[in-house]
This record gives structure tokens, C-alpha cells and sequence, in this order.
């Protein structure tokens, strides 16, 4: 399936890499690169594209312009997704982000996007409905609710915390076997055991449940 991309990030040099590397992939269209917030919003309205790729952080205030975007999408055109990139793992942001709800929606830190793989795949998943949250930034969640004195989070096993970082990049119950050198019957009994220890409810093999853990490690919701 081809999908159609806007590229917004006011670093010249980082967004024309993004183009040329996206440039070589089949079935996906950069159909516009932006450098602040009025651009996007303009490229969004014009273009309509199938996902939007865009710094946290740009021109006019540097401050949350990749949220408003967001929150701008999902008002007004909600079948496009957005796919924030930033520097950092910064639980306040992801708090913002997934607060609008999960579905079409993603969260990448930029040293990950040198991967052409795996920005493809987040185009993908975020494209077709679901969701995708840099493992970094999982590890981030989570360390700041055991932090804060969840001793629900903090009961999970290291393999655990593996499993659900692998559930929040989108992967299949296969891909994450593969990639931990598991059977998938394992890593099904090992989402049956986090979604207990967290207390969380809901479809255990579908996308409901990337979006219930992401919402819990993210705000506490159950």
C-alpha cells in the first residue's frame, strides 16, 4: 500500500535526509516538507496525506507545535496520522500525545530514524490505524512510574518490560517471539501476566491492548 507523507522539521539538513532516504522507498510519497507550523497545517488542509512526520518542536514558538498538529488532526482530519519525532524521551509530551487517544499515532526519537526500516514500518502501522512508541520511550514510562511508587509497574520481570516495548513499536506477537528468540505461545503468556500485574482489562491479542498499557504506563488510566 503507498502512502503520502509530510515532512515537517525546520532542521534543513535533517528533513532533506528524511526525503532522500524516504526518496528510496516504494509505495511511500513525501508530497511536502514544511519548516514550521503554519506550513504543516497549510500542507495538511492542501495535501491531505496519509501521515505526517514531524519535530515536536519548530518555528513560530519552538514550544509543542508537533502536539498541536496532532490535536489539529484529530479534530479535523482524523484519519490521518502523525508520527512525532524528538530528541528525547519526554513522558510530558507522550502524556499529551496519547491523551488524544493512541490509534494513528506515533512517538520516535530522531537517532531512531537513521533506521529506514523501522521508519517505514512506523509509517506503516501508524497508517493503517495503529500505534507506535519508541522503545526508549517505554523504558522512559516506566521508570518513571516505578519512581513514583508504582509497585505495579515495578513487578514487572526484565523479559516483561521486553515484551511490552516490543507491544508498544506495533510488532506482532511473531515479530517480538523472533526478535527475543521465543516461542509465541511464551510472549502470549508473558502479555497475559503484564496485563494482570497492571491491573489492566480488555482484548489481549488485538491493538486495544497496546493502546490500554500505553494509556497506563503514560497516565495511569485503567
Amino acid at each position: 500500500m503507498s502512502h503520502r507523507v509530510v515532512l515537517a522539521e525546520d532542521n534543513f539538513l535533517l528533513r532533506e535526509g528524511l526525503r532522500g532516504m524516504l526518496a528510496t522507498v516504494a509505495g511511500i510519497e513525501v508530497v511536502a516538507g514544511c519548516a514550521d507550523l503554519p506550513q504543516t497545517l497549510s500542507a495538511i488542509a492542501e495535501l491531505a496525506p496519509d501521515v505526517v512526520l514531524t519535530d515536536i518542536r519548530m518555528p513560530p514558538d519552538r514550544r509543542d507545535e508537533g502536539i498541536r498538529v496532532a490535536d489539529h488532526c484529530r479534530r479535523v482530519h482524523p484519519r490521518i496520522g502523525v508520527i512525532l519525532l524528538s530528541q528525547y524521551a519526554e513522558p510530558g509530551y507522550v502524556r499529551a500525545l496519547l491523551g488524544q487517544g493512541t490509534q494513528r499515532r506515533g512517538y520516535l526519537l530522531k537517532e531512531r530514524v537513521s533506521d529506514l526500516d523501522e521508519l517505514v514500518r512506523a509509517i506503516d502501522t501508524v497508517a493503517g490505524g495503529g500505534s507506535v512508541i519508541d522503545p526508549k520511550v517505554v523504558e522512559t514510562l516506566i521508570d518513571a512510574r516505578t519512581l513514583a511508587g508504582d509497585g505495579e509497574v515495578g513487578r514487572l520481570t526484565r523479559r516483561e518490560r521486553q515484551v511490552l516495548e516490543g507491544i508498544a513499536q506495533g510488532r506482532t506477537n511473531a515479530a517480538i517471539a523472533e526478535a527475543l528468540v521465543l516461542t509465541s505461545h511464551a510472549v502470549e503468556k508473558h502479555i497475559n501476566s503484564i496485563f494482570t500485574k497492571l491491573g489492566l482489562s480488555g482484548d489481549r491479542v488485538n491493538h486495544p491492548r497496546v493502546r490500554a498499557a500505553l494509556l497506563y504506563l503514560a497516565e495511569g488510566r485503567r
